[in-house]
């Protein structure tokens, strides 16, 4: 019988009671999380040496900070603006700051990207695995309290519960846990901010052992305002773009290149002959197999992160391929042979011959049929089929703008988005043969789009971590999509880098010839792309891989590529790099998108942005500043010109950083670049 609680601590009371010894405390990835009801209870915990608490979760998000006192300054009105009474997690805070106290412990299977690369106990505590494996793993770690936020209405006098932006593992975990006949104490707690999400987020209001209801467990959700979309992003995204089968599958990923990727759709969509030439500009070697027309059937989004780009793609209309839950009608969608929207006067007929009813209906038959609305209460064919969707998530996180339109959507909108499990998402096969079939005829021509962070010349990817075993990340689900990529028979998986990356050395190539970590293996390699062009590696022999990737690396390191892969055998010693290949450059690159940008086809921000236009000039000039920090010969550089020009910055920006009344060498010296790079 669920309890309704309406005070924080009267929950934290209630499970320090129930669980006699040691509590491992699960807790969805992302804001999902209660924080007001952890931060209480680790609280608690901490001050009761005699009381520990492992917490199994991941991607804890915290409030940016800075790292400078130039950064503090600027986020400090930023922060207040954007994540208002975002309440921090308390454990995080102690990770990052003194450390964890002895009896409490935290566990993550993704962490936030680049955050914990020096943090040895975060480092020490990961958990590597797949995210479909996740629940199996909170079974293992001895999980016995599991708590997550929750959205909650009342309709007709009935309360409704959603778990919003989180039905990702929660489900499976209490199904899991059940068959195991091992005792888990669930906690919902309200926040009033969390959209209210239909499909598979909905659950009855029993689901939770505890429910809190107390206006402290209502707060702001994490809101990262969006990326800057740079040129690399746009022509990473552009090339993405062009291999999206119309009435296809896509999967795409958070931040910038997932913004490149949209916005390249839309002017697909909605600019087809500007974006041709754009294309033109990036493929010199021509567009022969590439995907270029506007979506006239248009786009079915199954990912396990719903993000504000598909957000975008549904209100441009492209987003909007519906998928329905049964097997046989979408397959007769996928033929042609019945029209979701035009339902013919034969649909009976139709589906009879393919054994999905009986003449006469049978009443479960019938049942069957109005849920999809191919009959009325009254026996009568339906004008079309409802009950589709054309947007699956896992959990979403995104600007506040996102948070806000999914709040405000209309119910009707709102259920085109499914909100489900991850186990239904990541993976093809299903608890029977019927929802695996099912899951093959909705994901048709799928793209699954990834990141990456190294390739080899032989295809492997590294992703999540170092090769010095240094997790940056985590795995999630890209190992699994990737494989579902290759057990669709019109699927690709197509992994997205960026040519090289800095260093205070100086670039670096993120082609590479051989590499410590492995996230996908080199036989699951299918398409990689950078700024510089497409590499098709599916069925290639090792020889014609290795000159694909270099095809499209930088050219400062193809002939180090070239020597490396001739040493180890992989290359003909006589192979020379064709002379086409050698423009790989980003001045090359930034001229070829330069006119299309200045034209405000691939605008820094295509979907708004938090930022002021005042606060948008200072970070571009802190950004300058701080790459040449990291480069002592660029930093005298950047100072002689600062001194030489000696130009002022405005007394506002100077007040925002602090440096309006800044004294000593140090500080003034720091006014001086700072007004240089504006």
């Amino acid at each position: 019988m669920t309890i309704t609680l309406h005070q924080i601590e009267a929950a934290v009371d209630e499970v320090l009671a129930r669980i006699d010894g040691p509590i491992v405390l699960g807790m969805p990835l992302g804001i999902g999380k209660p924080n007001p009801f952890v931060n209480r209870l680790y609280q608690r915990v901490k001050a009761d040496p005699s009381r520990q608490l492992t917490i199994v979760t991941a991607l804890s998000l915290e409030v940016p900070s800075g790292h400078s006192e130039l950064e503090q300054h600027f986020l400090g009105p930023l922060v207040e603006r954007v994540f208002q009474d975002y309440p921090d997690l308390d454990y995080v805070k102690d990770l990052r700051g003194p450390g964890l106290p002895p009896n409490i412990e935290v566990r993550e299977f993704f962490l936030k990207t680049g955050d914990y690369l020096t943090n040895e106990l975060a480092q020490q505590h990961y958990i590597s695995t797949n995210y479909t494996f996740v629940a199996r793993d909170m079974l293992g770690q001895g999980l016995n309290v599991i708590a997550q936020a929750v959205a909650e209405r009342v309709v007709d006098g009935q309360r409704q519960i959603s778990l919003s932006s989180n039905p990702d593992v929660i489900q499976e975990v209490v199904e899991r846990f059940a068959e195991a006949d091992k005792p888990l104490l669930t906690v919902g707690v309200v926040n009033r901010q969390m959209p209210f999400m239909l499909g598979g987020a909905l659950v009855e209001p029993a689901f939770f052992d505890l429910l809190c209801d107390d206006p402290a467990g209502t707060h702001t959700l994490f809101a990262p305002p969006n990326a800057k979309v740079s040129t690399t992003d746009y022509a990473i995204g552009l090339h993405a773009s062009s291999l999206v089968a119309d009435g296809g599958t896509l999967q795409i990923g958070i931040g910038s290149l997932g913004d490149a990727i949209a916005q390249a759709l839309i002017l697909r969509d909605q600019h087809g002959d500007e974006y041709r030439r754009i294309l033109a500009a990036i493929c010199p070697q021509g567009l022969q197999g590439r995907e270029l027309s506007p979506f006239r059937q248009g786009l079915y989004g199954c990912s396990e992160m719903f993000v504000n780009g598909f957000l975008q793609l549904m209100q441009a209309g492209i987003v909007r391929r519906e998928v329905f839950a049964d097997p046989t009608l979408q397959t007769l969608i996928n033929e042609g042979r019945l029209d979701p929207r035009q339902l013919p006067p034969n649909v009976l007929e139709l589906l009879a011959e393919e054994g999905r009813i009986s003449l006469p209906p049978t009443p479960e038959d019938r049942e069957w049929l109005q849920r999809f609305g191919i009959l009325d209460g009254e026996g009568r064919v339906g004008p079309r089929l409802t009950g589709g969707v054309c947007m699956t998530g896992g959990f979403f996180i995104g600007p506040g703008d996102f948070y806000e339109r999914l709040r405000t959507m209309a119910d009707g909108e709102r259920a085109r988005i499914d909100m489900t499990r991850i186990d239904f998402i990541n993976q093809l096969y299903g608890k029977d043969a019927e929802e695996t079939h099912l899951k093959r005829v909705q994901r048709v021509k799928a793209r699954f789009m990834n990141t990456t962070m190294k390739v080899t010349l032989l295809g492997a990817a590294a992703s999540d971590a170092l090769e010095s075993g240094a997790v940056v990340s985590g795995v999630g689900g890209q190992y699994n999509f990737v494989a579902m990529a290759h057990a669709l028979p019109d699927a690709r998986s197509v992994l997205m880098l960026r040519a090289t990356h800095d260093t205070p050395d100086g670039p670096v190539s993120n082609i590479v010839w051989s590499y410590g970590h492995t996230t996908i293996p080199r036989h699951l390699r299918d398409i990689v792309i950078t700024e510089y062009g497409v590499a098709d590696l599916r069925g290639q022999n090792d020889g014609e891989i290795v000159k694909r990737l270099i095809a499209i690396a930088d050219s400062r390191f193809q002939p180090e590529l070239v020597a490396a892969a001739k040493s180890h055998g992989k290359l003909d010693a006589a192979w020379q790099l064709p002379e086409s290949w050698t423009h790989n450059t980003p001045q090359a690159l930034d001229a070829q998108l330069h006119p299309f940008t200045q034209a405000g086809l691939l605008p820094g921000f295509p979907f708004g942005t938090d930022l002021t236009a005042d606060e948008l000039k200072i970070v571009a000039a802190l950004r300058r500043l701080k790459k040449a920090t990291q480069h002592p010969v660029e930093l005298v550089a950047m100072a002689l010109r600062s001194l030489w020009e000696n130009k002022e910055a405005p007394p506002a920006y100077l007040q925002r950083l602090g440096l309006d009344e800044a004294q000593g060498f140090k500080a003034l010296f720091i006014k001086k670049l700072f007004a240089g790079n504006l």
